[in-house]
């Protein structure tokens, strides 16, 4: 089959690299610091999971680090995907966790620079992890239906709205080394001795939305967030549940996911190490299209701001 654009995607997109692996699509590889060497997340097809974060859970081991895209990786890959000769969407993580989105628009002018007949995009998820995944799966199955790259490119900017997400983590000190989230939140985190529960706001910034004492809550707290925000005219409602090494808990959590709803097609997968660098060991993930996030979320300004559009 021939598609009217190729996609390019990013391993912190956290799914099964089966998920991802189809002709037209390539793998852009972050990388990360184990041990003092430097590897690449390739979805841990060379690491299996519970090597990576058994080095987290040794305190006299370094923590893992991680690192932007270097510009010469966007660079090659994006050239490749010019020479193919077919219009390319670039699905870049999260621009609020990292400058990758940066370098990657950087490196996308520079080679438009050498092929400026080609139609070569990058697009801003505002997700990350499984969040990210979704909007992936979901663009995969729109090039299926024979989207262009531009039409393509608004799909993105729009269903990433649609996103529903919820992740539970053991704590948040591997937040707060990454300078993901204040040290005043951690702390107080820590002092209560709950599990927190996050997600991203309309911008793509963590967000804490809640609390949990002990892992059995949270779990319920996942499917509680499910139950809420799910759409539910969907046909069939595709659902990512992810673990960082806590797989046993992923299992309950889909068990419970799949008492309360019989209709869920389900997508399993391992937060990877550069996400998990920031998370830790323990996280547990559910993400499933939601209605427009966009509606609960505009402040009074932005109300203000439409309804005088709407006049003009």
């Amino acid at each position: 089959m021939e598609y009217k654009c190729n996609l390019i995607v990013d391993s912190c997109c956290d799914l099964p690299y089966e998920a991802i692996d189809a002709p037209g699509v390539e793998l852009i590889e972050f990388p990360f610091i184990l041990d003092g060497q430097e590897h690449v997340d390739d979805l841990f097809r060379s690491m299996a999971p519970k090597k990576f974060y058994d080095v987290m859970r040794d305190k006299k081991r370094e923590s893992p680090s991680t690192a932007q895209l270097p510009m010469n990786t966007l660079i090659e890959a994006f050239v490749r995907a010019c020479e193919s000769g077919v219009p390319t969407v670039y699905l870049s993580f999260d621009s609020a966790l990292s400058g990758s989105y940066d370098v990657a628009c950087l490196a996308c002018e520079e080679v438009l620079g050498q092929y400026p007949a080609a139609e070569l995009y990058v697009v801003d998820t505002k997700l990350a992890s499984i969040a990210e995944g979704l909007l992936v799966l979901g663009a995969l199955e729109q090039r299926e239906k024979g989207l262009s790259a531009q039409e393509m490119v608004a799909w993105i900017e729009e269903a990433r709205y649609y996103v529903g997400s919820q992740f539970m983590v053991d704590d948040l000190e591997a937040l707060r080394r990454g300078g993901r989230i204040p040290a005043g939140v951690a702390l107080a985190g820590a002092k209560l001795d709950v599990k927190p529960l996050l997600s991203f706001d309309l911008e793509g910034n963590l967000t804490l939305t809640g609390m949990a004492r002990g892992r059995k809550k949270g779990i319920r707290a996942l499917v509680e967030h499910y139950a809420k925000h799910v759409v539910e005219e969907q046909p069939a409602k595709r659902v990512i549940v992810a673990n960082a090494d806590c797989p046993k808990d992923q299992g309950r959590l889909r068990g419970e996911l799949e008492k309360l709803d019989h209709g869920i097609f389900f997508t399993e997968s391992h937060v990877g190490p550069v996400i998990g660098s920031h998370v830790g060991p323990g996280m547990l993930a559910v993400v499933f299209w939601t209605d427009d996030r966009r509606k609960e979320k505009l402040s009074v300004a932005d109300r203000i701001a439409r309804r005088v559009k709407e006049r003009e």
